[in-house]
């Protein structure tokens, strides 16, 4: 039972155990009423349309003397923890027929979560846009245009009078401290949205069933494998228009950059698991697996696209840029890095934070998570949101006179992953509360990769935004 709606659904598998109020002891499960679902085709073919299993505590006992043992205890059975236990397990088959038919069977498992929520979610996050694109859009026709009016007119006394962005031309296109790791993010954010983009893509087409197990997970490790081109053909592309000349260095790095840190965040949440001797350790020859795929397919596309990437040709800013950099005037304490990436953060989680309420829900409480409808609205609305809120500050900080737009760009947009975190947190000592040291780093551990990845893709998206943005009203003013 969902404890906020009091909503009965179905969760996949069940627990070993329950507690129960004012015991220490939790009761064990050893008795099972499984009940099978059946609708009936004809009067010869029944299909089986569903099984649901309802665990019990019982304490039965053996008797030798009985051909079986029975199901009749009603007290329930308690583990000693300081002495051997004999543990009788039962269980009981009830057929019943069912109205639903073979196409339909999975509508109980997928009825989980409350539609009317997830539509509140969406005009949420849809106002969220609204208001973002009205502010864009203020600017854009009002301030920016007559910006570049201005800026144009044939007025000696008016180009005497310039200020904000334009004084900035001759640095806006200066290449940033760091640009290799730069590059590198937006190689591995360009690797991750496409990615995301076609794992909802073939969801929504109905090419991942709930009924197939692991199918997700396993579709977009393939494809973020597939698409390690695309990460090594925008990062060697990126690294060459800012002047880069180690296309070896650009490689090495976009390989081991993000997975890198995740294989080394797995392999810490699998030594937990191992040491907690949990059956959900990954054995070896799942690791070896994976790293085969990184090592014989990934890795050689991400070269190849580096390839590809570094002899295309370079882009070109619109305007000349200074050999001396330009000094940056004292910016107001909203427009420095840390405050202005917090707010910027803040409106692209508002945006997503109801879904990620769900998704939470559905990974940690077993619950079957198949709305991709809505997930790919979110997404999209993740997309927008954050190329509007990253624009708008790229703006605020050229008409401040501070051309170090770059990493700015994207620590904005990426600063929605410290949210996400937080809230991870939140979620953690509000709903799960899990007991247990290995379960805590597993937690966080898991957190830590989504917040990671989570940053990589809205940082390029972020970059990406500004950098469009930068270019088109740069090349929209005349410069003397």
């Amino acid at each position: 039972i969902e404890e906020r709606t009091q909503r009965q659904f179905y969760s996949v598998g069940f627990g070993l155990g329950s507690k129960v109020a004012g015991q220490l002891v939790p009761h064990f499960h050893n008795h099972y009423d499984i009940t099978v679902q059946y609708h009936t085709v004809d009067s010869v073919h029944h299909r089986v349309v569903g099984v649901l299993v309802e665990p019990v505590s019982r304490n039965t006992k053996y008797d030798k003397d009985a051909k079986a043992p029975t199901c009749d205890a009603t007290e329930p059975m308690n583990l000693n923890q300081d002495a051997d236990n004999e543990v009788v397990y039962t269980y009981s088959v009830r057929w019943v027929q069912s109205t639903k038919s073979w196409a339909t069977r999975w509508d109980q498992y997928l009825q989980a979560i409350d539609p009317k929520i997830h539509w509140f979610s969406l005009i949420n996050s849809a106002v969220i846009v609204i208001f973002l694109s009205a502010m864009l859009g203020l600017i854009l026709m009002r301030a920016l245009h007559k910006d570049i009016a201005r800026y144009n007119a044939d007025d000696a006394e008016d180009l005497q009078e310039d200020f904000g962005w334009k004084l900035v031309h001759g640095d806006v296109f200066r290449p940033p401290q760091g640009y290799e790791y730069l590059s590198v993010v937006l190689g591995s954010g360009y690797q991750l949205f496409w990615m995301v983009l076609t794992t909802l893509m073939i969801a929504l087409l109905g090419f991942l069933s709930p009924s197939s197990r692991g199918s997700l997970t396993t579709a977009m490790l393939l494809l973020y494998i597939i698409f390690g081109f695309s990460a090594g053909f925008n990062a060697a592309h990126m690294y060459h228009s800012f002047g880069g000349t180690s296309l070896k260095r650009i490689v090495v790095l976009t390989t081991l950059f993000v997975p890198g840190t995740c294989w080394a965040l797995l392999m810490l949440i699998n030594l937990c698991l191992m040491a907690a001797h949990s059956s959900a350790a990954a054995p070896a020859g799942t690791l070896l697996g994976v790293m085969a795929l990184w090592f014989v397919i990934s890795i050689p596309l991400t070269i190849a696209g580096a390839y590809f990437g570094y002899k295309r040709k370079t882009i070109d800013p619109p305007v000349r840029v200074n050999q001396i950099p330009r000094q940056i005037p004292e910016q107001p304490w909203y427009l420095r890095p840390i405050p202005s990436a917090l707010m910027g953060g803040v409106l692209t989680f508002g945006a997503i934070f109801i879904e990620l309420y769900f998704i939470m829900n559905s990974i940690w409480f077993h619950k079957v998570y198949y709305v991709f409808g809505f997930l790919f609205l979110v997404f999209v609305i993740l997309i927008v949101t954050t190329a509007e809120v990253t624009v708008l500050l790229t703006y605020f900080h050229l008409c401040s006179e501070d051309y170090r737009w770059h990493w700015r760009s994207v620590y904005t947009a990426g600063a929605s992953a410290l949210y996400v975190f937080l809230y991870g947190v939140f979620f953690y000592f509000s709903r799960l509360r899990l007991a247990s040291y290995a379960s805590l780093v597993i937690y966080f551990g898991w957190m830590a990769i989504v917040c990671l990845l989570f940053f990589v893709l809205t940082g390029a998206i972020g970059f990406v935004a500004s950098h469009l943005f930068i270019r088109r009203i740069y090349s929209a003013i005349k410069i003397d």
